[in-house]
């Protein structure tokens, strides 16, 4: 049998990706309720990140363990990936070793090449084109609090980063439909959006993409690797901040995303990240719930 990865959200069927969903919001439930549940006993995962972490290194070491597992994290400094062994023979050890690799890649063809060579699935944990770990716990969050998103409207105000990939691979996947509003020159993948044209609509303005959605979605305005770039880009993004007054422009039970970390002052005003229509802290949580059922999914046969 073909090894399954996860790299992008495409790398699922949108059938798959909706149990998987559900299958995240039932083990939510189960910890919530203090029940144990270890399917991954004596399976080791290998965490590779060339990139700092706070969520993605936490909910996927927490969730392995409550899933019985057991992980183990390396940073570049421990590795010779890259640094006199090709990525390809770093994958051909490594994956004869462990059971599941999650990388955190600078560049997501890095970890297109090492998992072409890995015996075991590699799951993308950020890389600079897609995120898609991320878009599951947004996901889980949108249909756990508001219900099907199939038909509902999200729009992403800022630049169309790795994040904003995901959620244009997540309109396709999930029958939504995704308005980008984005400073000219910051916009996302052309050819990725040729791709999803059907269920993407691109604008400079913030305004228009927010009318009538039910989701608003931001990010903070310099990625990691960008830093040298922030006084260029507090300017460029001037007017794409998230704010109470954009927020009325949208439904009036419109859930306000970000997935952090955030600049309260920048993409967003505290008054909305802290505000009642933000469900970040919720949205956090469930990347510890959706990687539970991704691992689950990729590891066992078990049918769901």
């Amino acid at each position: 049998m073909k090894t399954r990865h996860f790299l992008t959200l495409l790398d699922l069927t949108a059938d798959e990706l909706k149990r998987l969903i559900k299958r995240a919001v039932d083990i939510k439930a189960a910890y919530k309720r203090g029940e144990a549940y270890t399917p991954l006993k004596h399976k080791t995962m290998a965490m590779i990140f060339e990139k700092s972490s706070t969520r993605t290194r936490v909910s996927f070491e927490a969730g392995m363990a409550q899933l019985g597992g057991a992980s183990l994290f390396l940073s570049p400094q421990d590795t010779h990936l890259d640094r006199g062994e090709p990525v390809e023979d770093t994958a051909k050890v490594m994956s004869r070793m462990v059971d599941v690799i999650v990388i955190r890649a600078n560049n997501h063809d890095m970890v297109e090449r090492f998992a072409a060579h890995s015996r075991v699935p590699v799951i993308n944990a950020l890389t600079d084109r897609h995120h898609p770990c991320q878009l599951l716990a947004d996901i889980q969050t949108y249909m756990e609090q508001r219900g099907d998103i199939a038909g509902r409207t999200a729009a992403w105000i800022g630049d169309g980063n790795n994040v904003c990939h995901s959620w244009m691979q997540a309109a396709c996947r999930f029958g939504f439909h995704l308005n980008i509003a984005h400073p000219k020159g910051y916009g996302p993948d052309a050819a990725l959006f040729k791709t999803c044209r059907e269920h993407v609509t691109l604008t400079e303005d913030p305004a228009r993409a927010v009318e009538g959605a039910d989701i608003v979605v931001t990010d903070t305005w310099a990625s990691m690797g960008q830093e040298n770039e922030k006084a260029e880009r507090l300017k460029a993004f001037d007017g794409f901040r998230v704010d109470s007054a954009l927020m009325q422009q949208a439904k009036k039970d419109a859930a306000f995303m970000h997935c952090l970390p955030a600049y309260r002052g920048h993409e967003v005003t505290a008054e909305v990240i802290d505000g009642p229509q933000s469900v970040v802290w919720d949205e956090a949580e469930n990347r510890l719930h959706a990687q539970k059922a991704l691992l689950e999914f990729l590891l066992t046969d078990k049918p769901k």
